[in-house]
């Protein structure tokens, strides 16, 4: 069947244009999951690319800056999506941003982003698009591996069908990249809009778009059709939402037939185009022979979990020799430190405040660093696809989504982007049951914690030949964790009460050779956004941690010295421990102290000191900072603390009877508390800002603290 005619869409039927200023053109990638887009993102980007949200609204926008042309353009790579009927949070996203909801307004452009090898699937959402009444490009990825296939695309003759412009392109190689250049930079100079259209409204839905014509003067008819549809979101001007609350009053308003209506008159239309632009092939692919293994019943979770493996084992052994380079580099300088300035307050703000704060999350950059390259490996493979849609019914016997398992392994990382990623989960009771247990999963913060626990409950030894035993027990920490996760969510599948049902839709993309340069951006962005971020939270603390540890009330410091200073002289001890057991006193009658005094009582329990339970508390800012304030609480025990690592120091710590501080019992009984305890004010906050309200994030941390100290007590006491 041919493309129905144009609808005469015209400038001043236009979404309103974007509003970031006028000299600023603002560009668009739309396009399905798996498409390419954020590839082709990074391509056009580079390292000239940012995200952040809208004030006030649940939205994380990834744009840039790119040049087509004579233009110099704001780009912005939006959620993949299927359909401008919207299911999920991150389709919601899209909508909105392209009707001009938000404070940018619409785009003033579209380069839609399709597989060129899946057309006949990647189409659907481009109709739509075109029907918006903004200029739409086409650009078709891979086109390398639609050639390599032996098919045959007629880009002219597609290209006359749809009524926009084609480029083929293969964002991973390079190819078109500068012919998709030029033709965006025409496209938003001639700002032509698609010439066809392939949805025909009833006469219901012309009526509903014409209601709205009054309160929606720019937009085109579809766009007022998908307000009707969908126009009950809070972002909605509130006059809009009035016009569409009569538009929508007619006897046989119904949303979801409609748009199964839409769906099907399309793929009629289009279809036919597209089997005479091109060739099916039909034979069996490389990725379908890899996934008849990869997706087994039997064989895909073994394969999964050796995959995991090498991950925790890579972390560990990898990273050893950049780690101890980066410990020296630290003692290095606050050696240079001492013996340039004096001894004093200035010297050891520097030394115990700042280089211990700052040391102690910069050694860990290797491991962290480690773990975001091969997660995102994983997903440029296009493995992560295949563990969804393996482990979705795993995941719905625990109240969870296939798309669950992309938000708990993103944790691995940090818990904040993967409890954004639940957005993806159409089911809101999935959604609620997934952010909750998604903390639970042990993230990048809590690896310096382990790292340095793991050390005192597990010996450096090989197992069986080639493993690392501390990896193993790191490996052991995630499956905990992982348990933890699936066991809470089970409860809350049966807590929380929904009649919606559960689905998965999600399409396999081809395994593809990773590209390196998003890969590499990808570890840079991440990386620099946890040592940044995280940094300047720890080098804060440590500051403050440092005046309270040297400051008290009065003159308590005062007194604590002369009285250490007349005991030692009892106790006979030697120059270095002398001034040991003085900086213990005075650390002891500090405000620091105090602290960790009035909370000793009820950690005590768990094996823990004063000491750790400042560390506890300050932990709940972030738990990356556990490692710089044991650094800076314990430097200032030791005056050779510089030349020792962080591990050496604490083996040292011993209580008021001699025993000491930090043994195996402790170290498990920490590393518990760490791995379950929700100890991340930002996590709260998103959590608080994807559900829009402060009873989960007060649920997340009653019952995941109240978790981390019945396991530590247990632990402890057992161990002890």
């Amino acid at each position: 069947m041919p493309a129905a005619p144009s609808r005469g869409l015209t400038s001043s039927n236009t979404l309103p244009p974007r509003k970031s200023g006028p000299t600023t053109t603002n560009l668009a990638l739309v396009g399905n999951p798996n498409c390419g887009k954020s590839t082709l993102f990074n391509v056009l980007t580079g390292l000239r690319q940012r995200t952040g949200n809208f004030p006030g609204v649940t939205v994380e926008r990834k744009t840039g800056t790119a040049v087509f042309g004579n233009h110099l353009v704001e780009l912005v790579d939006l959620p993949g999506t299927y359909s401008l009927h919207p299911s999920s949070l991150d389709e919601r996203v899209v909508l909105d941003d392209l009707l001009g909801f938000y404070p940018t307004g619409a785009p003033d452009a579209i380069v839609y982003v399709a597989d060129a090898n899946k057309l006949d699937k990647h189409l659907l959402l481009l109709t739509q698009v075109m029907d918006l009444g903004i200029p739409v490009l086409l650009a078709l990825n891979f086109v390398d591996e639609l050639q390599k296939s032996g098919e045959a695309l007629d880009f002219n003759d597609l290209s006359k069908s749809l009524g926009v412009t084609v480029v083929g392109i293969s964002a991973r190689t390079g190819e078109g990249i500068k012919q998709l250049r030029e033709q965006v930079g025409i496209l938003l100079t001639d700002k032509s809009l698609p010439k066809q259209n392939f949805y025909a409204f009833s006469a219901d839905e012309k009526q509903m778009s014409e209601h709205l014509a009054t309160s929606m003067p720019r937009y085109a008819p579809y766009a007022r059709l998908l307000v009707a549809h969908h126009g009950d979101d809070p972002l909605v001007p509130a006059g809009i939402r009035i016009a569409r609350a009569a538009a929508i009053d007619v006897p046989e308003f119904d949303t979801m037939r409609w748009q199964v209506r839409e769906t099907m008159q399309r793929f009629d239309r289009f279809l036919p185009t597209l089997r005479a632009a091109r060739k099916t092939d039909d034979t069996e692919t490389v990725s379908d022979k890899i996934d008849r293994i990869v997706t087994h019943p039997v064989a895909g979770p073994v394969i999964f979990i050796s995959v995991l493996f090498v991950v925790f084992q890579a972390i560990f052994t990898w990273s050893s020799w950049p780690t101890e380079m980066i410990e020296t580099l630290f003692a290095l300088l606050g050696d240079g430190v001492r013996e340039v300035l004096p001894e004093g307050y200035v010297a050891d703000f520097l030394v115990d405040g700042i280089l211990a704060g700052l040391g102690g999350i910069v050694v860990f950059v290797p491991q962290i660093a480690i773990l975001f390259f091969l997660l995102t490996l994983l997903e440029e493979a296009g493995y992560m696809a295949r563990a969804v849609y393996l482990f979705d019914r795993l995941m719905q016997r625990f109240g969870l989504n296939g798309r669950s398992l992309v938000a708990l392994t993103s944790s691995g990382a940090c818990a904040i982007p993967a409890i954004m990623s639940t957005r993806t989960i159409s089911n809101p009771k999935e959604r609620l049951i997934t952010i909750l247990v998604s903390p639970l999963i042990s993230c990048s913060a809590r690896i310096p914690v382990y790292a340095i626990l793991i050390g005192f409950a597990v010996p450096s030894i090989t197992v069986w030949g080639i493993f690392n035993a501390q990896a193993l027990a790191f490996m052991g920490i995630y499956f905990i964790s992982i348990l933890a996760a699936l066991v809470s969510a089970l409860v809350f599948k049966y807590v929380l009460k929904s009649t919606e049902q559960s689905y998965l839709m999600i399409e396999l993309p081809q395994y593809r050779i990773p590209v390196w340069r998003n890969v590499f951006i990808n570890v840079w962005t991440k990386t620099k956004a946890f040592v940044f971020g995280a940094g300047k939270i720890i080098i804060g603390i440590s500051m403050v941690l440092w005046f309270l540890a040297s400051f008290g009330p009065g003159d308590s410091m005062a007194n604590a010295e002369t009285n250490a200073a007349k005991a030692q002289q009892t106790l006979q001890l030697s120059e270095e421990a002398a001034a040991d057991y003085v900086a213990n006193s005075r650390l002891e009658a500090s405000y620091a102290g105090r602290i960790g005094k009035a909370i000793e009582p009820v950690i005590e329990p768990l094996g823990y000191d004063w000491k750790i339970g400042i560390a506890l508390v300050t932990s709940f800012a972030a738990r990356e900072v556990f490692v710089g304030t044991i650094a800076t609480l314990y430097a200032i025990g030791s005056a050779d603390e510089n030349e020792a690592l962080i591990t050496e120091r604490l083996s040292e710590a011993r209580r008021p009877d001699g025993t000491r501080v930090y043994t195996m019992a402790t170290a498990v009984s920490l590393i518990l508390f760490y791995l379950f305890a929700m100890q991340c004010m930002s996590t709260l906050a998103v959590t608080k800002r994807e559900t829009g309200t402060w009873k989960w994030p007060i649920v997340q941390t009653v019952y995941m603290t109240g978790l981390a100290y019945l396991a530590a007590f247990t632990a402890y006491q057992l161990l002890s």
